[in-house]
């Protein structure tokens, strides 16, 4: 058996374990990174990137059918499923490549294959051929598909966004599981690519929308283009001849049986730890398995072992888990001088239609007793300007800010252009404004920005105890 020491092993090459790699990088060149599975990110294999290119060919598509709104006819639009799939495969491929060719640059004595696990605290054995006794460790291992039981035994019927996009053609027909980010996105993108789609949802959450006005005028948008229940009854799932059948309570049928090519389950992510054997690495466990971990360092414990990316489950977005990569890197390289990192505003996008972001405090989410320190502006897109010139004038902006100080802490949206309205409102929020900067800052015309100033001037009055009837004509027109 090869045996190695070295001062950093990073277990996971995906985002945040790359991240780490080149920050640890700056304190040492005696570091391994570990990778069991496929090189190339979850990111750009199968999550942010084909999702997007599937979402991309449904907006084409949905586009063309509402043109007739501008007085244009396109006539009946045809979507060719295999093309639309191998497009975004294509294109899936050229984003991994960008990835592997960075992999590729690493120097061939700092990567290892294979999975890893612990031995005791500090090493770590590497399948059957290698041990590594490691002075400072850093997990990025990522997160897999949560497949509950209900769903194990419909073999190929059975869809997750890692294998979605590698089916030949577009489906007839989907059931979804799952309201979630992941759920929301490919399944509407499915119903707008034709496919016929029945999403089914248990607790009530929809993409992560914290308000519940939010969220209600959010489900009423999405039940006009397919069924949506999140909060479902469902009796039965088997795997039939055909397909997959599916017997629930449809909320004004009653009960229903209905046949369905394939079932895509989004259901959420699982830390992938199990195969750690974390039980030999020193570390306090939670009641679920999990590492305690300090979320300012990303440090477990006072150890020398850190914990990042979606394997921690603290933020399990891209930007977070890189940041966080950064954050272990610099500490693991180091320690024992850890330092926790200034974290990132919260911030996060659904690219469905319309969007949803959410930013900062989640003020629409708490009980009426919290929200006393805070004061909401709302405003509504139906009658925006430049939302109505481009047809897409649904949706509900509320933004947040402290009674006392005036000092805007954050914001819930489900409308138009919300990932570019998000940013702006993220950086707000991080920079700590108050509710009078952000007003003063320019707001051209005819812009969908302009919903965010009805929405602060709304916040505005409510800071100073005024309730000023604005005229919604004059908010986005030449009296603005």
């Amino acid at each position: 058996m090869t045996k190695r020491e070295v001062d950093i092993a990073i277990i996971g090459a995906g985002t945040a374990g790359l991240a780490a790699y080149n920050a640890a990088r700056k304190h040492t060149d005696n570091v391994v990174i570990i990778e069991g599975g496929q090189y190339g990110t979850t990111c750009a294999r199968v999550g942010c990137m084909p999702s997007k290119l599937l979402i991309a060919a449904a907006e084409s598509a949905h586009d063309a059918r509402k043109a007739g709104l501008f007085g244009i006819h396109v006539g009946d639009v045809m979507i060719n499923g295999e093309r639309v799939l191998a497009r975004v495969r294509k294109e899936r491929d050229k984003f991994v490549g960008s990835v592997l060719t960075s992999i590729d640059a690493i120097p061939s004595q700092h990567k290892v294959v294979g999975y890893a696990r612990f031995l005791a605290p500090g090493m770590l054995a590497v399948g059957k051929e290698m041990e590594i006794e490691a002075d400072r460790i850093v997990i990025a291992t990522g997160s897999s598909p949560n497949i509950p039981e209900m769903f194990q035994g419909l073999g190929e019927r059975l869809l997750v966004n890692d294998s979605l996009f590698e089916l030949p053609s577009l489906p007839e027909s989907v059931a979804v599981f799952g309201s979630g980010v992941v759920g929301l996105e490919l399944g509407q993108a499915l119903s707008h690519l034709g496919v016929r789609v029945r999403m089914f949802g248990r607790s009530g959450s929809l993409g992560g929308i914290a308000d519940e006005e939010i969220r209600n005028y959010a489900e009423h948008c999405f039940n006009e283009e397919f069924y949506l229940d999140t909060r479902s009854e469902v009796i039965d799932v088997s795997l039939v001849k055909g397909g997959v059948s599916i017997s629930f309570i449809h909320r004004d049928k009653g009960a229903l049986t209905e046949l369905f090519d394939y079932t895509l389950v989004a259901t959420g992510r699982s830390p992938n730890l199990e195969g750690l054997a974390l039980h030999n690495s020193g570390l306090t466990l939670d009641e679920n398995g999990m590492p305690l971990t300090e979320p300012s360092t990303l440090q477990c414990d006072n150890s020398a072992v850190f914990l990042v990316g979606d394997a921690n489950q603290q933020a399990p977005v891209l930007h977070e888990a890189a940041y966080e990569g950064r954050i272990a890197g610099d500490n693991a390289g180091r320690y024992p001088n850890v330092m926790p990192g200034e974290r990132m505003t919260p911030f996060s996008v659904v690219f469905s239609s319309p969007q949803i972001a959410s930013v900062g405090v989640p003020v629409g989410g708490m009980s009426v007793a919290e929200r006393d320190s805070y004061a909401v502006g709302r405003s509504l897109f139906e009658d925006q300007g430049r939302s109505k010139v481009i047809g897409k004038n649904r949706g509900i902006l509320k933004v947040y800010a402290e009674c006392n100080s005036g000092i805007f802490v954050g914001a819930e949206m489900f409308g138009p252009a919300a990932e570019h309205i998000g940013h702006l409102l993220a950086w707000a929020a991080q920079q700590r404004m108050t509710v009078s900067a952000m007003l003063a800052m320019p707001f051209y015309h005819p812009v969908i920005e302009e919903g965010v100033r009805t929405a602060l001037r709304n916040l505005h009055e409510k800071l100073i105890k005024t309730d000023l009837e604005v005229n919604p004509c004059m908010e986005c027109g030449p009296g603005s």
